[in-house]
This record gives structure tokens, C-alpha cells and sequence, in this order.
């Protein structure tokens, strides 16, 4: 019976674990240490201690900057380097989860741990590869930027908007509504459907955009060469001004007016300003000390054109029809020469004076002559010169005379009707040519008296007088 309670007393302890395995086999009166906690065999002695440590150290979870040895698949242990719980995965001790805050990435993380950057004041979760931010997306040095979902009181209700901040300042507000805040909002005192911009920063929308609806127009500041103000736009709804040069890059060119009157058009490189509105004139004026004047009217009705004024012409003046010069009888020219037929063949030239005959007066240059012509009534003879005229009309027949240096004039023959004076005294100073008759008249005259050749002798007569007997 002693050895049977003897063989019992000597039996082991059998340590299993959860899963069934055995961890250890303790015999009687010895302790087992091949776990972080000591396992006591039975009738060990002074094994009090030994469990209250054990319990201890099962309540500070192993509490050291060494992880505990031989631990056990499962085991928890504080590690007091990192203020974190691990466990044992069987291979090495991971956190058990939950947020580390410090100002680095924790090390030796899991996957789904959970770290809170103390600096930043951002949430950071492992992926199993890396640390990714949570949120916010700003640091606490940056303060609020990005999107912040927010509710707007309005007189039509509550409004639910997403709101663009950046450096604590909310530069836009995102709305699917038109709305007025009922509650003042700094840079929005009324928000559109879409994204309405904060008004006190002068925030503007900076890129590539494939259309607007509006544009503003306020301002003329230019931020480079390719991004141009909306106030170096031209309107097309009110009068404006340009300080640059148009280009209108296509042959269909200009058109003006509230009926299109006016058009400029290029066809063929050959350029047309047209006045488009029936019998209607295009007048061109200029500021004459004040005074408005049209010199220049091109005459809708006839097609003609008026001009009022002085008309200065550097070059040719061809004209292909009649020249009329209706407002006065005498036409005016300060040029030393007129000159016609210019540039032409040649042909007859002159003056033409319009006359109720069936053929007008004309003075004109006989170019198969070569000499001046003139008359009327289709009747024409040669303008005679100075160069025309001889002196000899004796032997240069059928020509017209002029004097010699001397005054002599030579005729074959002269004819004279009723020229000069009778030769009724003895005044030698006149000059004027008796015909032959007043000669002959002179020759039955003398002493004042009038005789007549005869066979008788004259009764009475004056010294001086001679007379002619005539005998049968």
C-alpha cells in the first residue's frame, strides 16, 4: 500500500496548452522555467513566491523594454520602450492594435494598427506595407484645408454644402442650389448652384476652360501674355474701344448698321465699301473748326458723286464723260498749261464752244496741218502766227503780209474801198490812202473851187492854182 500512494505521489504534471499540445512535464518538488511564468511540480517548496510573481507579472502583462523569453503563441507583453500591448504571433510580438500616438511611425507594426501623429494631429492606419493618412488631410500647422461638408441656414431651409478651405479660409462653397445664407457668410453673400468663389480674396478660377457663360469685365490687368483680363475683351452689347489694331481675317469683312448698310468685302484681293440701302447715300464728313462738313457724297439716287470744297489732285485727272461747271461762267486754272489728248494717238485737239449751230465754234490743233485752226459751223481756217506772215507779198503770193523793219509792204496788186479822205487840201501831215478816184477827183480841184477839165480857159482862180485845157 506505501508503494502504491509512493508510485502516485511520484507521478508528473502534465502542462497542456488551449489546443490540447503540452507545454511541459513537471515532476514532483521541482519548478519548470521553460516559459515566461514558473511552473511548479507538486510538494514543491517555497512555491509561493514564485506563483505571486507569476500572477504579477500575468497583470502588468510582462511589463518591460525585453520581451518576455520563450513566450507562448498568443502571450501578451507591454513593451515600456513604445507604451504599447503586443502579442506573440508565434514568430515574433506584434502590437495588438489600437492608436499609437507619437511623432514617428511605430515600429514593427500590423496591419489595421492604428497610429495617431502626434505633431501633425493626423490618423495614420497600416496597410500591412506602409502607413496611409486617415485624416484630416491637413496638418495642425497647416489648420483647416480641403473639403468640409457644412449646413447653411437660409430662409428656404437648411442648406448642405461642401466648403474649399485652405490655410483656415474658405475660398469656395459647392451648392446644387441658388441661395441666400441667412446667417452672413464672409465672401458669400449669395451662393450659386455649382462653385461659388469667396468675393474678399479675389479668388479667381486659373487653367483651361472649354466655355463660359459670363465674364467679368472689370478688370484690365493682364497676369501674363496668354491670360488676358475680361476687360480687354470688345462687347458686342455696348459701345467700346479697342487700343489695338482689328484684323478681320475673312473676305465676308465688316458689316455696320441696323439694316447692314454698310459692308467692306474683298473678292479677288479687289476690295468693296458698299452702301446696301436703296437710293441711300454714303457721306463722308470731317470736323471743320467745329462745324461738321460732307465734302465727299456718293449719291445713292443717280450714282453720282458730290464734292464740296477744294479738291487738290497730285497726279492724272482722267475723265471720260462731260465736264460741267455749272456755278460759274468762267472756269478757273493755276497751272500755266492745260493740257488734252495726253498720252493718246494723235488726233484733232482744242476748245470746243457749244453753239445753236449744227457744228460748234472750235478752236482746234489740225494735226494733219500741223496748225491752228479755228471757226464754226463746221467751217474752219488756220490761226495765222507772226511766223505766218511775209513781207513780200509779191513773190509769196496768197500769204499774209507784215511790214518790213522799215514799214514797206510789197503787193503785187491793191485794191482799196473807200479808205483814206479826199484830197481837199494842201495839209501834207496826213497819212491816210486815197483810192484813185479821190485822186482824181483831187485833179479837177483847185483854189477851193471845183473845175472840170475843158477846151476853155477857167475864170478866176488864186496863186497857186493850176488847171488842164483840153483840146479836141
Amino acid at each position: 500500500m506505501w508503494l502504491e500512494d509512493y508510485k502516485y505521489k511520484q507521478m508528473a504534471y502534465t502542462i497542456n496548452k488551449t489546443d490540447g499540445s503540452v507545454v511541459a512535464s513537471i515532476t514532483d518538488g521541482t519548478v519548470d522555467n521553460t516559459t515566461s511564468v514558473q511552473l511548479f511540480g507538486k510538494s514543491f517548496s517555497g512555491f509561493g513566491e514564485g506563483l505571486n510573481e507569476n500572477l504579477v507579472r500575468l497583470l502588468e502583462n510582462s511589463a518591460s523594454t525585453s520581451q518576455p523569453s520563450a513566450p507562448l503563441k498568443g502571450e501578451l507583453w507591454m513593451d515600456t520602450s513604445t507604451n504599447q500591448l503586443k502579442v506573440y504571433d508565434g514568430t515574433s510580438f506584434k502590437p495588438t492594435g489600437g492608436a499609437k500616438s507619437q511623432n514617428t511611425e511605430p515600429t514593427s507594426p500590423s496591419a489595421g494598427d492604428l497610429w495617431h501623429h502626434s505633431d501633425n494631429d493626423q490618423l495614420y492606419v497600416y496597410t500591412g506595407s506602409a502607413f496611409q493618412l486617415v485624416g484630416p488631410v491637413y496638418t495642425a500647422g497647416q489648420t483647416l484645408s480641403g473639403w468640409k461638408i457644412e449646413t447653411l441656414a437660409s430662409s428656404s431651409g437648411n442648406k448642405v454644402v461642401s466648403s474649399m478651405y485652405a490655410g483656415n479660409t474658405r475660398v469656395a462653397i459647392l451648392a446644387k442650389e441658388d441661395f441666400t445664407p441667412s446667417v452672413t457668410q464672409s465672401g458669400f453673400a449669395a451662393i450659386k448652384a455649382g462653385i461659388t468663389l469667396n468675393s474678399t480674396l479675389g479668388a479667381v478660377f486659373e487653367g483651361t476652360n472649354t466655355q463660359a457663360s459670363q465674364i467679368n469685365v472689370t478688370g484690365t490687368t493682364n497676369t501674363s501674355s496668354t491670360v488676358i483680363a475680361g476687360g480687354n475683351f470688345v462687347r458686342a452689347d455696348a459701345a467700346d474701344t479697342m487700343t489695338g489694331a482689328l484684323t478681320i481675317d475673312t473676305d465676308n469683312g465688316l458689316i455696320v448698321g441696323g439694316s447692314q448698310e454698310l459692308t467692306v468685302t474683298v473678292s479677288s484681293n479687289d476690295v468693296t465699301v458698299a452702301q446696301t440701302s436703296q437710293d441711300k447715300d454714303l457721306k463722308f464728313t470731317v470736323n471743320d473748326n467745329g462745324t461738321t462738313k460732307t465734302p465727299l457724297t456718293l449719291t445713292g439716287a443717280d450714282g453720282g458723286i458730290d464734292m464740296v470744297g477744294d479738291l487738290t489732285i497730285t497726279g492724272n485727272l482722267n475723265i471720260s464723260g462731260a465736264y460741267n461747271y455749272t456755278s460759274s461762267n468762267i472756269v478757273q486754272h493755276s497751272d500755266t498749261f492745260l493740257k488734252v489728248n495726253a498720252g493718246g494717238s494723235e488726233a484733232d485737239a482744242g476748245l470746243i464752244v457749244e453753239t445753236s449751230d449744227t457744228d460748234d465754234a472750235r478752236m482746234f490743233y489740225d494735226v494733219s496741218e500741223n496748225f491752228w485752226s479755228a471757226g464754226h459751223g463746221g467751217t474752219y481756217s488756220q490761226v495765222i502766227r507772226l511766223a505766218d506772215a511775209v513781207v513780200d507779198g509779191n513773190s509769196s503770193k496768197e500769204k499774209v503780209l507784215k511790214t518790213t523793219a522799215a514799214g514797206l509792204v510789197t503787193v503785187t496788186n491793191i485794191n482799196l474801198a473807200a479808205v483814206g479822205t479826199a484830197i481837199t487840201t494842201s495839209n501834207t501831215a496826213l497819212v491816210g490812202v486815197p483810192t484813185i478816184g479821190q485822186v482824181a477827183t483831187y485833179g479837177l480841184q483847185w483854189g477851193g473851187s471845183l473845175k472840170t477839165v475843158s477846151t476853155s480857159d477857167p475864170s478866176g482862180g488864186s496863186d497857186g492854182d493850176f488847171w488842164f485845157k483840153y483840146e479836141a
